[in-house]
């Protein structure tokens, strides 16, 4: 066994995530290496640390949810190259010295060996990873904040890292500023609104893409308190009117507005 291998079986040693047989080995090769302990106490503090270093805290459900669906559609076993792991004879069975090496192309077009990875040190790692995130509260809110963001804010973010990013604003009646953002190589178009009025629980701001002499409605959304972040349902085309309307609670019967528009943006 040289050092690499060891190291590997030091980290699942470290997760108690041996099997018997790895066991036996681990411990055989670190009665033959002395010099390698300091690998071992290396993964052993990492450990600890990880466990005592925070204070526990319960992760928000929504968290544990991203994390089992991730976990779901993470391959256990078979190819798991996902993980950075290639699935070959070789990987399959390391004790094995017949079993073809895994191989990867140069720039130059030869191959060269590739090690893979091993199962127990990428365990290692996303124990790692977890720990931090659900021990230490900050970032396990800042990850849940981050995987249950709105569709809105999302569309936004997107718009904004397009190359053809576009903006306009114009200031509404009551002093109130709406700002359209949008994106035609996306087709996506964000409102963005600030100071609007909060209409009565039977009334709804009804979105609009006015093509042409043709409006097409793109959804309905409502002020918080003022303020609104509304992305426009259907595909944006360059040259459209970003409008909105004051329509009836679920939006227009009729499919069209019933009102002028209270925000009107061109996009041209």
């Amino acid at each position: 066994m040289n050092e690499k291998e060891f190291a590997e079986l030091a980290a699942g040693a470290a997760l108690d995530a041996l099997s018997p047989d790895d066991a036996e080995r681990y411990h055989a090769a670190l009665v033959a290496h002395p010099e390698w302990q300091g690998i071992v106490d290396a993964d052993a503090d990492s450990a600890t640390f990880l466990a005592l270093g925070a204070a526990p805290m319960a992760p928000a459900p929504e968290l544990r949810a991203a994390l089992l669906a991730r976990i779901a559609v993470t391959p256990q076993t078979g190819d798991i190259t996902d993980l950075g792991v290639a699935s070959s004879p070789a990987a399959a069975d390391p004790d094995d010295h017949h079993a073809e090496p895994i191989v990867t192309e140069t720039a130059a077009g030869a191959t060269a060996p590739k090690a893979p990875a091993h199962p127990l040190r990428v365990l290692f790692a996303l124990a790692a990873c977890l720990a931090l995130l659900v021990g230490v509260g900050v970032g396990a809110v800042a990850l849940n904040d981050y995987v249950n963001r709105p569709a809105s804010v999302v569309a936004l973010q997107d718009i904004q890292s397009a190359e053809d990013a576009q903006e306009a604003s114009i200031e509404l009646a009551d002093g109130g500023t709406a700002t359209a953002h949008w994106s035609a190589s996306l087709g996506t178009a964000v409102l963005v609104a600030d100071g609007i009025e909060t209409l009565p629980e039977d009334r709804a701001y009804e979105l609009w893409f006015v093509r042409g002499e043709t409006p097409i409605s793109a959804g309905v959304f409502e002020a918080d308190g003022g303020d609104a972040t509304a992305v426009l349902a259907g595909e944006m085309h360059e040259g459209d009117i970003i409008a909105v309307t004051v329509e009836q609670a679920g939006g227009s019967p009729s499919g069209l507005p019933t009102t002028d528009p209270v925000i009107a943006i061109p996009t041209a």
